[in-house]
């Protein structure tokens, strides 16, 4: 299964300032996850889509036997040195390499928007085990805040087909689905304190703006690095962390 090219060609130039800029996930959420989830020693759990390992730390701190499915190798290389207690398999959410009802939960942690939706359900349901569940989780920037608001201002006329988490068309398919019911979700409000250099990477990571040629992707950040120290020597993005629990039918 092929990935988007925004993803494939701008997650393998950004994987660095990925890691550097994008923020983490509160405890409160986390928490809430992995209890939700079930995690701990015993337990299985794939984190798909898994990037630079931001949450697979976390599910790893369970206890829990955690699998980082990541199809782009510069973050995945990111991942297997940022937490080594994971096993991270090259793979996409449409075409897992596990067997069938081999694991106890799933969770995507920014990543779901990118998924053929209904390949992959279809392969979580058969990858999960009977009644196991699958977590969604996101940090959403909060586009009210000035500060984000003029940075989308700058880098959204590049954005093209490139799917987004904002859009909301990720939930359609969850909703017809007859293979996974809602369980519950929870929204933790979370800020992130950056230095310029990180807001650069934060921006800089963003899959579309990472794909640009070099000359544009300068001009874009130049633009960012502006607003930023404007905002003073810590800069605060204010995200609301989403997250959102299923169970396998």
């Amino acid at each position: 299964m092929s990935i988007h090219d925004e993803a494939r060609i701008g997650f393998g130039q950004g994987a660095a300032a990925y890691e550097r800029g994008r923020p983490g996930y509160p405890a409160q959420a986390t928490r809430w996850l992995s209890e939700q989830l079930g995690l701990g020693p015993g337990r299985t759990v794939l984190d798909v889509g898994a990037g630079t390992g931001k949450l697979t730390a976390e599910l790893a701190g369970s206890g829990a036997d955690v699998v980082a499915v990541e199809p782009v190798p510069a973050m995945r290389a990111v991942l297997e040195r940022a937490v080594p207690a994971a096993r991270a398999l090259d793979g996409t959410a449409e075409a897992l390499p596990l067997d069938g009802e081999s694991a106890d939960a799933i969770a995507v942690a920014q990543a779901f928007h990118w998924f053929d939706a209904p390949r992959a359900l279809a392969e979580f349901h058969r990858v999960l085990r009977p009644h196991g569940r699958l977590a969604l989780i996101w940090n959403r920037r909060r586009l009210e805040e000035p500060l984000h608001r003029a940075i989308s201002q700058i880098i959204d006329p590049y954005r093209g087909d490139t799917p987004s988490h904002q859009a909301d068309a990720w939930r359609a398919p969850l909703a017809s689905s007859p293979l996974f019911a809602p369980v519950a979700e929870l929204e933790v409000p979370s800020e992130q304190v950056l230095e310029v250099e990180r807001v650069l990477d934060r921006v800089g990571s963003t899959s579309f703006i990472a794909a640009l040629p070099d000359d544009q992707r300068q001009e874009v950040l130049g633009r960012v690095r502006a607003l930023a120290e404007r905002s003073g020597p810590s800069v605060r993005l204010g995200y609301v962390t989403e997250v959102y629990m299923y169970e396998r039918v």
